[in-house]
C-alpha cells in the first residue's frame, strides 16, 4: 500500500475509533437529543465504513485490471503515455506562452 493510501486508511480508522469512543462515553447520558445524535453517529459510522471498503475494493480491482492490460499490451501503453505526455506538454507550453512566462 502506498503512503497516501496508508495515511487515508489510518485517518479513517482513527476517526472511526474516536466516533466509537464518543458513542461509548455518551452511553449513560440521558436525553432525546443525545440519543438521537448517538443513533445518527452510529449509522454514519456504519455507512462510512461500508463506503470506504467499497471504494478501496473498487480501486484495487481497477489497479489490477490496469496492470493486466499494461502487461498484455506494453508497447501500446508506452505509446499512450508518450502521447498523453506530449499533449500535456504542448497544452502547458501554450498556456505558459499566453500568460507571459
Amino acid at each position: 500500500m502506498d503512503r497516501p493510501t496508508h495515511d487515508i486508511g489510518h485517518d479513517m480508522n482513527r476517526l472511526a475509533e474516536d466516533a466509537r469512543a464518543l458513542i461509548t462515553a455518551t452511553a449513560d447520558v440521558a436525553g432525546d437529543k443525545v440519543g438521537e445524535a448517538r443513533k445518527r453517529l452510529t449509522l454514519a459510522l456504519e455507512n462510512g465504513e461500508e463506503l470506504y471498503h467499497r471504494a478501496r475494493d473498487r480501486a484495487i480491482a481497477g489497479a489490477k485490471v490496469t496492470d493486466a492490460v499494461i502487461h498484455q499490451h506494453p508497447y501500446q501503453a508506452i505509446l499512450v503515455g508518450v502521447g498523453v505526455g506530449a499533449l500535456l506538454g504542448y497544452w502547458m507550453s501554450r498556456k505558459s506562452g499566453r500568460n507571459g512566462g
